[in-house]
């Protein structure tokens, strides 16, 4: 193949140095943490920003925190008590993704390289280099804070809370199905069409939601 293209004219291209920032996600995904702020007005026109993470193996998604006035010392905070309630989780980490907000301060990278990650700051007006976070944060929006008005702080981290458990317990399309931490699908057999009357619904997230589950 290369005598042909060769004889006609057409070299093969240089060898990349490195992978792409594609291929490098894809690779690395089991190791990769991503943070981003979610900005929610409340009805009363009061702006409370979130400070979200996730796991791009497993998709697990963490509330870091709502406040109405973010400082750099608050992230930092938030990023510590992330660590802590990780546990031996951060120890399979080892990047975290996040754009160039000055919220991000050297003090809030310090909280994770200390943990042995390696801190990665996406290039400007880049958003796709954070797509799986973006991404997130408009699933947030379509399905939850775009159907509901919010009162206030302590309404908005309810029913982050209360999404959250039913974001970490539901399927995902990326991980074929499965919820986050679930290594392999159980196997299933044939489900009989009469078994589906065994099937109820439960609303969740202050009805917003529905999950559909086996009867007991």
């Amino acid at each position: 193949m290369w005598e042909t293209l060769h004889a006609a004219g057409i070299d093969p291209a240089p060898r990349r140095t490195g992978p792409t920032w594609r291929q490098f996600l894809t690779a690395q995904a089991h190791a990769i943490i991503a943070c981003d702020f979610l900005v929610v007005e409340t009805i009363m026109l009061k702006r409370l920003y979130v400070l979200i993470f996730i796991e791009h193996g497993t998709r697990r998604l963490h509330l870091a925190g709502v406040t109405p006035h973010p400082t750099g010392a608050w992230t930092v905070q938030q990023a510590r008590n992330l660590v802590m309630a990780s546990g031996d989780r951060i120890a399979g980490l080892r990047f975290l993704i996040h754009d160039r907000d000055p919220l991000f301060t050297s003090a809030f990278r310090e909280v994770f390289t200390a943990e042995g990650l390696r801190d990665i700051t996406t290039l400007p007006r880049t958003p796709r280099m954070n797509a799986i976070c973006e991404r997130v944060i408009g699933t947030l929006r379509r399905e939850l804070l775009d159907r509901i008005l919010i009162l206030d702080e302590p309404h908005l981290a309810f029913v982050l809370r209360e999404y959250l458990i039913h974001y970490n317990d539901r399927p995902h399309q990326s991980r074929h199905q499965r919820p986050p931490d679930i290594a392999a699908q159980p196997a299933r057999d044939v489900t009989d069409l009469s078994d589906l009357r065994s099937v109820r619904r439960k609303p969740v997230v202050t009805g917003m939601i529905n999950e559909y589950r086996h009867a007991a």
